[in-house]
């Protein structure tokens, strides 16, 4: 298996078996993908719902269950993803929107929960940094951004570490050596993580005062913010 040249295109290869090979791939990901709803404060209730990277629709699908009755954007660059998508959830209000996040224009002050699952690695720090502060400009007063992905950079002293207990997880679910080969390539291509500290010191400087680490296992976490 070999990556392709863009992240559209890589992703769309990837759909044909997206949720197995996440659980296979990627340690704690069920437990961080439960904590887009287990982790929301009692009584929050959502109107309108913006997924970042939506995939092939895992982080919706738990928010369906949820907020049946929201209104939703799911925005990918994949187009074979959002088709799926598509047909997972033909009886919900979705908007789609194939784009990257740096060429989609956010509406100020318009959606009350704004997520991404394990889609932001895949923009550099600088990226981040100004990702962080259109989504503060999106939501509402009240409204919240949740967020999970892999935060520990490449330049961390622990990286190499990482590395090492990744291999060993993945290995024990395809024991052939193949994915993890795919897996190597495609992260040295296409993931840039950047340190938690440094994440939050950005979520800060965007205009988040209320930041919470729901979910932390290792450099896997789930963060939580507020904007009030």
């Amino acid at each position: 298996m070999k990556i392709k040249d863009t992240i559209a295109e890589e992703f769309t290869e990837f759909s044909k078996n997206y949720t197995q090979d996440m659980i296979g791939c990627v340690p704690h990901y069920l437990t961080l993908m439960a904590s887009f709803t287990g982790q929301l404060p009692k009584n929050f209730d959502s109107k309108r719902i913006l997924d970042l990277g939506c995939g092939n629709g895992n982080v919706t699908a738990t928010l369906v269950q949820e907020f049946p009755d929201a209104e939703y954007t799911l925005l990918d660059a994949s187009q074979e993803m959002l088709h799926l998508c598509k047909q997972q959830f033909k009886k919900y209000n979705v908007n789609y929107i194939e784009s990257y996040f740096q060429e989609y224009t956010f509406q100020k002050d318009y959606f009350d929960l704004i997520v991404a699952g394990f889609s932001l690695h895949h923009c550099n720090s600088e990226e981040k940094r100004s990702l962080f502060k259109e989504i503060y400009k999106a939501l509402q007063s009240g409204g919240i951004f949740s967020y999970t992905d892999l935060m520990l950079s490449k330049n961390n002293p622990y990286h190499p570490t990482l590395l090492k207990e990744w291999k060993v997880f993945v290995d024990a679910n395809f024991p052939d050596g193949e994915k993890w080969k795919w897996l190597q390539e495609h992260y040295r291509e296409f993931d840039k993580p950047d340190d938690y500290l440094d994440q939050l010191a950005w979520l800060k400087d965007a205009g988040f005062t209320s930041i919470e680490i729901t979910t932390r296992k290792g450099y896997w976490m789930h963060l939580q913010m507020v904007k009030c």
